[in-house]
């Protein structure tokens, strides 16, 4: 027992002493960890709201740039102008934003009015297939413009936005469910662009109503009168493809010239932005452009309209 007790002292000293050392050892890497299990999370929130703050920013730059797409003028006017040392294209630049924003306005309303022309074609054609299957009038246009609204939640191509008719669709549906004035709900809807078909689709119901005749045998005849008209509008467009392909080119050559001038090194650029002689070139070639421009476009619209 004494034997024993001799040896333990020291080794319980020599366990203490471990047991100390490996602490005071032990204690930077608890005070490390600390620092970045517990304080930590404070700063990381921040750096992850910064992040979040600028994901969203720039989100929000890029749907503004691709809805709002004339404003890429402005980063290829900065592009001339840092390549031609001048102003002049910052100036032309600012200036073609408003003419090229007219000119994407112009196209998204063809665009809708050509969705709305459709879209009456289409809700005529189900009428009239709601009204083979023995519905009443009333009943036949809530369904059609129920199922036109469940295929604009699917799939947009060919329907106008927000459902068949667009806007006025709630007034029509209100129209229909309570049995209020359906003509009128429908002319006020063919003020919407492309949806001028509602007109005759109310004075086939209006005569349906007041006279007897057949609401589905109208209705049939007005939507092969229109999707007859699409298919002309469609033929056209392609006969006039040529032209518009014309126009392109036009507009596409002081950009080739330029290109090819500075493939040779001949310095485009600082000619037409530097020299008295390039700038009246310049002042010059750009109004015969724009006016053919205008002149080309001018014919061809006059073919459409035609």
């Amino acid at each position: 027992m004494v034997a024993m007790s001799a040896h333990t002292v020291p080794v319980v000293a020599l366990c203490a002493g471990s047991a100390t050392w490996l602490a005071m050892k032990r204690e930077p890497g608890v005070r490390r960890a600390r620092v970045l299990f517990v304080e930590d999370p404070l700063r990381s929130r921040r750096r992850c709201l910064v992040w979040v703050r600028l994901c969203q920013f720039w989100r929000r730059g890029t749907e503004t740039v691709l809805r709002r797409r004339e404003w890429w003028c402005v980063p290829a006017a900065v592009l001339l102008a840092v390549m031609g040392g001048s102003v002049l294209p910052l100036v032309a630049g600012a200036a073609a934003v408003p003419l090229v924003g007219r000119w994407l306005r112009r196209r998204a309303g063809a665009r809708d009015a050509e969705r709305g022309a459709a879209a009456v074609a289409a809700l005529c054609g189900t009428v009239v297939g709601e009204l083979r299957a023995g519905r009443e009038p009333g009943q036949a246009l809530l369904a059609a413009l129920s199922e036109g609204s469940g295929e604009a939640d699917d799939s947009t191509d060919g329907v106008a936005p927000g459902g068949r008719l667009g806007a006025a669709e709630d007034a029509v549906l209100a129209a229909a469910r309570f049995g209020g004035d359906v003509p009128a709900a429908l002319r006020q809807a063919a003020q919407g662009p492309g949806l001028g078909g509602l007109s005759g689709m109310a004075a086939c119901w209006r005569v349906a109503v007041d006279g007897g005749a057949g609401l589905a045998a109208g209705l049939e005849r007005l939507e092969a009168t229109l999707r007859d008209e699409r298919r002309r509008r469609e033929e056209l467009r392609a006969q006039l493809a040529g032209a518009w392909s014309t126009v392109v080119v036009l507009a596409l050559l002081p950009g080739a010239g330029l290109g090819l001038g500075a493939s040779l090194g001949a310095e485009p650029l600082r000619v037409l932005l530097h020299t008295p002689a390039g700038l009246a070139c310049l002042t010059v070639g750009a109004s015969l452009e724009a006016a053919g421009l205008y002149w080309t476009c001018r014919i061809v619209r006059g073919g459409e309209a035609t």
